[in-house]
């Protein structure tokens, strides 16, 4: 009995090793498999990517009903919202999109085109599976325009889809096969069919690409800038034209008020002439002031040695209506005091080009604070969502005179580290 329990040990013994030696081997390949299959995980992402790199999306095969042209109007973010109504509009009309006309008769004048701002072949390639964009009219098409045979007509602001393919399709579209939209502001409702938001915006944060020229730049002054730490964005909205648009004129001189409300009159399409600056601050409807901003600033806990770029143009009232600002936020900074004038000469005349700068900066900032909420604050901030980056949102504005009240957002923002709280 002690002798077969003496062998019975020294089985265990000896088949102990060999049971811990299948087990280090029976990991060691479930470990190998798992490489083997991340291996071939990563190699399947890197064959599929390439292939869509080197093939283009396939063209959209339709009956194109006619050509649609387009003049934008307003400044860069307003045209470019409205290139976004534009293209979603084609798409539904089955009509080819010839690339939109920019503005070069706003307050700024602006003689850029879409190729100087926008990189259109990436426009046209990145909705080839959406609408055919051609860069002109064919010859034949060009001589009809030559010889006045299309129809040009504002659309109706606000439409839904359907005013569009019940009405201007069957109608001005068809019979004559051009089709020019003077006008592409805000010419979509924003309460249409989901697959029509989708692809407005699928227009604005991929296709609509800067050329290489800004792109470099833009990524110029975000290198300066990152170099000296964390930095806010602030979308000062205070340059003559929206206060002369909007009738503000809170903390302007008699002089200023008089040359603003002279402006407002000079412009044909601005339509709403007599503005009371006092009710229309009372119904939150003016951009916060220079000083305001320091207020607000401050009551958002904002560090004063934050460094802060002003996207915008040049401040009305200039240097005097910083006073406060530049006060209580010392590190204030602009494309014109980061780089040399020689870096800024391509874009200096062409406030287009300069405002696709701020455009850049105010993406890629660790926080994006506007003061008023206008074209670019909406698609910067709808941009900035897209890309999971979180954002300083004045629900309402608090004037000293007016009675809403400031609220923040859900979420607070450590201005150290710029992360949501």
């Amino acid at each position: 009995m002690e002798v077969k329990n003496f062998e019975k040990i020294n089985d265990d013994k000896q088949r102990q090793p060999s049971m811990a030696a299948r087990a280090r081997k029976a990991r060691h390949c479930e470990l190998a498999a798992r490489a083997a299959m991340a291996v071939a995980f990563v190699w399947t992402v890197v064959v599929q990517l390439m292939h869509l790199w080197r093939t283009p999306r396939p063209l959209r095969e339709y009956q194109s009903n006619g050509y649609l042209m387009v003049s934008s109007n307003g400044g860069l973010n307003q045209m470019r919202s409205g290139i976004c109504d534009m293209v979603a509009i084609a798409r539904y009309m089955n009509a080819t999109l010839v690339v939109p006309q920019l503005d070069n008769t706003s307050f700024w004048h602006d003689q850029s085109q879409f190729k100087d701002i926008f990189d259109v072949d990436h426009f046209i390639n990145s909705l080839r599976d959406e609408v055919k964009i051609v860069k002109e009219l064919p010859a034949h098409m060009q001589r009809n325009v030559n010889m006045g045979r299309y129809v040009s007509m504002p659309p109706t602001s606000w439409s839904d889809i359907s005013y569009y393919t019940d009405k201007i399709l069957p109608g001005e579209l068809k019979k004559h096969r051009i089709l020019h939209f003077q006008k592409t502001d805000s010419r979509l409702a924003n309460n249409g069919p989901l697959e029509v938001q989708k692809l407005r915006c699928k227009v604005n944060y991929n296709a609509l690409k800067f050329t290489a020229p800004i792109e470099k730049m833009g990524k110029k002054i975000v290198k300066i800038l990152r170099k000296r730490g964390k930095f806010l964005v602030l979308h000062l909205r205070y340059e003559k034209d929206m206060l002369a648009f909007s009738g503000c004129n809170e903390g302007c001189t008699h002089e200023e008020t008089t040359e603003l409300q002279e402006l407002r009159y000079s412009i044909p399409w601005w339509k709403k002439k007599e503005i009371n600056s006092t009710s229309a601050r009372l119904a939150g409807l003016c951009p916060l002031t220079p000083e305001e901003t320091a207020l607000t600033l401050k009551a958002l806990g904002v560090d004063r040695k934050t460094q802060i770029y002003i996207a915008a143009g040049d401040i009305y009232g200039g240097e005097r209506r910083l006073k406060t600002l530049r006060a209580a936020y010392p590190n204030l900074v602009k494309k014109e005091t980061l780089l040399p004038p020689s870096d800024l000469l391509p874009f200096k005349n062409y406030s287009s080009r300069m405002a696709a700068l701020d455009y850049i900066v105010s993406l890629e900032s660790d926080i994006f604070f506007p003061t008023y909420g206008g074209n670019m604050a909406r698609v910067i901030e709808g941009h900035r969502r897209a890309r999971h980056v979180k954002i300083v949102h004045l629900l309402e504005v608090k004037t000293p005179h007016s009675k809403k009240h400031f609220k923040r957002e859900k979420f607070t923002i450590d201005i150290k580290t710029g992360l949501s709280q």
